[in-house]
């Protein structure tokens, strides 16, 4: 559900948001660990409803053994899920890892696409997903809305919607393209050190001349 435009912040306040995340996390990039497109698309993939430390541990020892989809598809879908059982979900995980490598193979040649037309067409992978991989793997700009981008920019302002394909939407109007990418990752960074979830540390946010949750909840108080 789209919201009212006034619901959000205004150009110049955004720019300034902008402008202070990128000033607190300057060196913010993907927390997961890979070295390839495709280890990048299969821990993404393990992300889901799963923590990036969780997936890092997992795969910092199954990329030792099998990191290509040839290599994957010689695991049936039991053995590959002992490997990820402690990422949750792990025989849907399996599944659609394998299904996804057998895709890779037989129409694209064992590479990961760019577009992000074909990327969702692959088995567990959604439009997020493929925006983690068109932006980090393949450097094009993209917003990749997960919990973390879309909490913390509906608390602050830069989107107002209940839904994540409007927030997403909104986000690329609201910020310049050439800073995408990079403002994903500061989301993710700033909601998981300050805009928690459950107890965001408002006194200690540099963004509360801004933040829309902020004044509201200082009007109640």
């Amino acid at each position: 559900m789209k919201k009212k435009a006034n619901e959000r912040l205004r150009k110049k306040e955004i720019k300034d948001v902008l402008e202070k995340l990128e000033k607190i996390y300057p060196e913010a990039v993907s927390e997961l660990v890979y070295q390839t497109p495709f280890q990048l698309l299969i821990s993404t993939i393990l992300a889901a409803q799963c923590t990036d430390v969780r997936v890092n541990q997992v795969t910092k020892k199954l990329y030792q053994h099998y990191n290509t989809p040839q290599d994957f598809l010689k695991l049936s879908e039991e053995e590959l899920g002992e490997w990820i059982h402690s990422c949750g979900f792990y025989k849907t995980k399996a599944k659609n890892i394998l299904n996804t490598c057998r895709i890779l193979v037989e129409k694209y040649g064992g590479e990961v696409p760019q577009r992000r037309e074909e990327l969702v067409e692959l088995p567990g992978v959604g439009r997020k997903t493929a925006n983690v991989v068109i932006s980090n793997a393949f450097g094009k700009p993209a917003i990749a809305v997960d919990t973390h981008v879309f909490r913390v920019s509906n608390r602050i302002g830069l989107a107002h919607s209940d839904n994540v394909e409007d927030t997403e939407e909104q986000l690329m109007n609201n910020i310049p393209k050439t800073q995408w990418s990079d403002a994903h990752h500061w989301l993710i960074y700033h909601g998981r050190r300050i805009c928690k979830a459950r107890k965001p540390l408002c006194e200690q946010c540099p963004l509360r001349e801004e933040c829309l949750y902020y004044k509201e909840l200082t009007k109640k108080s």
